[in-house]
């Protein structure tokens, strides 16, 4: 109800036929749209379909979603309003949770971890309403000298630039092809040509399996970055570890390096194959590697083993890992 920033509330929706919770709260939504000093500003559609939605997208400036968090069924109302010309309000959930990028919509603060509801909803709805006064309202209604809200503008070509081609159909078609049918069918035919393939890979999994206790990453040494790391500083590192009765060809040793957060986990995190360069008794092996520095400040690494064999589908199949 600002009389210089006001804002329109559409609600459209509909509520399963057994929720009567769901269907108690439109009436509740309802009958507050129909008061006097309100009923310019809400109005509640009913009978939400596909016809409907046809025009609610490319008429609608913000798109708002609060679903409780990490509750998010879908998502993809919100890319479809993306593709429209919308700005995206939500809840880090779900592909917004991945999506946003601080300059694409508006994240809602999520009050996680509190566990009275009524209390957590009260902190929720607080911070919905406070970003929509002191920030989406006041970027729509700033306008230039020709009556354009130019800052607005720019976060709708940057929405359409960093969010179309990814919330796109075809790209996730392509995805699922390239990445997961394409390589599916390759190593189904390789398995199941004669069988031997399927049964080489089951007993290479029980030796990795009964082996793994004993693999270790016993060592760690690391030179070329000093205690303030500096872009373009070259990290060289030098693993020594303990594969017992596997051999190198089984695992793949990786530096793990990244950002560090306060209470020293990697954030960013980017693994590199380091090299088996030396073998020694015992089944123990040195591997060596080196990474430049693509930023400054806080930098951390470590070293892991995982499994290793062409046919696996990722490298956590076998849920065995061993850490520095």
């Amino acid at each position: 109800l600002d009389p210089e920033r006001p804002v329109q509330l559409i609600i459209a929706g509909k509520s399963h036929p057994a929720d009567e919770g769901g269907k108690k709260l439109i009436q509740e939504i309802v009958r507050f749209a129909d008061e006097a000093d309100v009923r310019h500003r809400i109005v509640f559609l009913p009978n939400y379909d596909i016809a409907m939605a046809q025009p609610l997208y490319p008429g609608c400036d913000v798109w708002l979603n609060n679903p409780l968090r990490p509750y998010e069924a879908c998502g993809t109302s919100g890319m479809k309003a993306a593709l429209n010309g919308g700005l995206n309000l939500s809840i880090l959930d779900g592909w917004w949770d991945e999506w946003y990028d601080g300059d694409n919509g508006w994240a809602i603060p999520s009050a996680d971890g509190v566990e009275d509801a009524d209390k957590r909803d009260d902190l929720e709805a607080a911070a919905l309403y406070d970003l929509i006064e002191r920030e989406v309202a006041p970027r729509f209604y700033d306008l230039d000298a020709e009556g354009v809200p130019t800052r607005w503008v720019e976060m709708l070509r940057h929405t359409l630039k960093s969010l179309g081609p990814k919330v796109l159909a075809t790209r996730m078609v392509r995805d699922y092809t390239r990445q997961l049918y394409a390589p599916a069918t390759a190593t189904a035919r390789a398995l199941n040509s004669d069988y031997a393939g399927a049964a080489a890979l089951a007993a290479w999994k029980k030796k990795v399996r009964a082996g793994w206790t004993d693999v270790k990453v016993e060592h760690v040494e690391s030179s070329g970055v000093g205690d303030a790391p500096e872009v373009g500083a070259e990290l060289t590192v030098r693993a020594f570890v303990c594969l017992g009765d596997l051999s190198p060809s089984d695992v793949r040793v990786q530096l793990v390096h990244g950002r560090v957060r306060a209470d020293d986990s990697l954030t960013e995190a980017v693994a590199l194959d380091l090299a088996a360069t030396e073998g020694y008794e015992g089944g123990r092996h040195r591997y060596d590697g080196s990474v430049a520095l693509g930023h400054s400040g806080a930098f951390g690494y470590t070293v892991r083993v995982l499994p290793r064999h062409d046919l696996l589908v990722s490298t956590a199949e076998l849920g065995v890992v061993a850490l520095a």
